[in-house]
């Protein structure tokens, strides 16, 4: 219960309601948000959140890794301690994450968590649906942004890093700070 000031205790501006403590109505429409993980958690942070009915994108990538005695091949996230939940960014939910084991919070303002657009995750999906591979790469801010010209890739937007035989293509999403990279060899690129 909120008492205002100067108000008197039994009268109906004495009690403000619960519903103030929500974020604005327009968080209130469902989004992508980056939900923060512990350390190599992701995998079963977006089985917890699955169980629960929201919607997760967990970009994974395969890579061999090596041991003494054996290799194997091992999915990772793509954005290591990141799980991207579709939802909305409400008290319930905020409530059900901060029970869940394995996460930190979410990624922006006050708790609330930054709406991710669907611009953004829409190229790595692409990416990922055509199974190239994809590297880490540091997020950048400045750089020329091209699209590719034709191919399976046609219109997809991103940064061009290097030239030549050593052509790559940064494709970043700013709410998380990160960003991928994919090679670019016989694909026409136009300045956006």
């Amino acid at each position: 219960m909120i008492v205002v000031p100067g108000a008197s205790l039994n009268g109906p501006a004495a009690i403000s309601s619960l519903s103030s403590l929500e974020p604005p109505a327009a968080i209130q429409v469902p989004h992508w948000y980056a939900v923060h993980t512990r350390a190599r958690h992701e995998k079963k942070v977006a089985a917890k959140l699955s169980c629960n009915g929201v919607d997760v994108f967990l970009p994974l990538q395969k890579q061999i890794r090596r041991w003494s005695d054996r290799r194997k091949l091992v999915e990772l996230p793509l954005f290591p301690c990141y799980v991207l939940a579709h939802t909305c960014s409400s008290a319930d939910f905020r409530l059900m994450l901060f029970k869940t084991s394995g996460i930190l919070g979410l990624l922006g303002d006050h708790g609330y968590g930054t709406p991710i657009p669907d611009e953004e995750l829409e190229p790595i999906r692409l990416i990922l649906d055509h199974d190239l591979q994809v590297a880490q790469h540091p997020f950048l801010k400045i750089g020329q942004q091209v699209r590719v010209r034709g191919g399976t890739l046609d219109g997809l937007e991103g940064i061009l890093v290097g030239t030549g035989r050593g052509r790559r293509l940064v494709l970043s999403v700013p709410a998380l700070q990160r960003s991928i990279s994919i090679t670019l060899e016989g694909y026409d690129l136009e300045p956006v």
